[in-house]
């Protein structure tokens, strides 16, 4: 197996970390039971990639919450999850060429004309209130017909007949204004989508990039190689050569279908939609494949696989900007609506105008919060505490009104846009509070003791 493909991933990952990964041979239905595990999980604080190899109804094993876990993406990475920007933006401003081979795993089956059939894919149902079994790992290609540069792009999808896929280009990124070009020429736009790829590939497909970058080529950057790849057979257009599945077609900018409601990152069930066909003409799969879920909704792991590259993309703009920058985080409590940034102030207003860049730069957010480089950006309840002393309303909030937003943030105007609030918590001039301390010498004293206190069962216990 290629290093590039997702089973070189799971055979490796699962012998190296064997504790962060759960098989589950239960029977399960297709039916929102994947979603229920991952939600209980997480209720009780494990993000485990999880295999399911009993889905009733389907042969197929389904691996997802593979993203759930930043440990885990660092370790994808060959970082530890304090250097997860840094190294993320290492390998990614780093993108190599494609190197492409006349076959791969993913050309061991291609079906075309009458054999193509959506419905013997083995979709699931995420929540009670989508409209039905959604790909949610799905990557869709476009390739610029003038310079071949492709771009990446994930979108929700749906069958809408054995032959169409009903999606929607939301995020009215690069794909979208290659399909407005495409309307201009008149014609329809080859696509292909791919289900199922390495972790990195799937990283790489939430770059955000300039319309000129290849996500393809950043993929390649973090391989730390050339990505491998074939051509489809009826546009060929480039896929990853190790794929487990790839569905080709073309989007017709002049034709709308339903599309929607979806359980989105928000947390809420979305019908806005831009509610576009895609015709599927070929398919392609590898035998035995395997079948690549995205939890979606608010999800750590939906979340996680969009917000890792922003956030190193923003921590790089931030930091080289402004040096007196120390950290970065969009917590999972605010899907990607809410940014935490810490500053070691040397001038009054630094904060400030770090805040202001921060919401000029990333169209996502909503609040950003300002704290001192004491406070943990990793717990809510740090930041909370931070707002509570270290702010005043009076002097301390900007707003910023009319700036586009995200379509999915369900509060937004039906245009998508939306307001923006900073909130400065850093200490003021003058600030009168030294923060309390237990010495390092009395928590290892009392380490043992707590060990013993948590290991010891009490009454009641099972």
């Amino acid at each position: 197996m290629s290093a590039q493909d997702l089973r070189y991933f799971l055979e490796n990952y699962g012998r190296e970390y064997p504790e962060d990964v759960f098989e589950v041979t239960e029977p399960l239905e297709a039916d929102q039971d994947v979603t229920a595990i991952v939600w209980e999980l997480a209720s009780r604080g494990h993000d485990e990639l999880l295999r399911f190899t009993n889905i009733v109804g389907h042969s197929h094993e389904v691996v997802t919450n593979m993203f759930a876990s930043r440990v885990r993406i660092g370790r994808m990475l060959g970082s530890d999850p304090g250097w997860l920007h840094e190294r993320y933006e290492q390998l990614a401003q780093a993108p190599r060429a494609l190197h492409e081979v006349g076959v791969g795993p993913i050309t061991d089956n291609v079906a075309t004309g009458a054999d193509v059939d959506l419905g013997a894919l083995p979709l699931i149902t995420h929540f009670e209130t989508d409209l039905g079994p959604y790909i949610t790992s799905g990557i869709i290609i476009g390739e610029d017909p003038e310079t071949g540069c492709g771009n990446l792009s994930y979108h929700r999808a749906v069958v809408s007949d054995p032959k169409t896929l009903a999606t929607s280009l939301h995020s009215r990124g690069d794909l979208w204004r290659l399909l407005q070009d495409t309307e201009a020429r008149g014609g329809p736009l080859p696509v292909a989508m791919v289900v199922g790829a390495h972790p990195l590939f799937m990283l790489a497909a939430s770059a955000r990039v300039p319309p000129a970058v290849d996500e393809r080529e950043v993929a390649g950057g973090l391989f730390g190689e050339p990505l491998e790849v074939v051509r489809t057979p009826i546009h060929g257009l480039r896929v990853p050569a190790s794929a487990e599945y790839v569905l080709e077609g073309v989007i017709d900018p002049g034709v709308a279908v339903d599309e929607g409601p979806f359980g989105e990152f928000s947390g809420y069930s979305s019908d806005r939609s831009t509610n576009n066909r895609l015709d599927v003409q070929a398919i392609l799969y590898r035998d035995h494949p395997i079948w690549v879920d995205v939890v979606g909704g608010n999800s750590n792991e939906h979340l996680n696989l969009a917000r890792v590259p922003r956030e190193s993309e923003m921590n790089a703009k931030l930091r080289a900007r402004f040096p007196s920058v120390t950290g970065l985080h969009y917590p999972n409590s605010g899907t990607h609506f809410h940014c935490y940034v810490s500053v070691d102030q040397r001038r009054p207003g630094e904060a400030r105008q770090i805040m202001m860049a921060l919401l000029g730069w990333d169209p996502y957010l909503k609040t950003v919060i300002a704290v001192d480089p004491d406070v943990d950006l990793a717990a809510d309840s740090e930041v909370l505490w931070a707002l509570a002393t270290r702010f005043q309303p009076n002097d301390d909030l900007f707003v910023v009104d009319g700036l586009p937003g995200s379509p999915l943030d369900p509060s937004s105007s039906p245009d998508g846009l939306t307001s923006r609030l900073a909130l400065d918590a850093t200490r003021a001039p003058g600030f009168d509070g030294t923060r309390i301390v237990i010495s390092d010498t009395s928590r290892d004293r009392v380490a043992d003791v707590v060990t013993h206190l948590l290991a010891t069962e009490r009454p009641g216990d099972d």
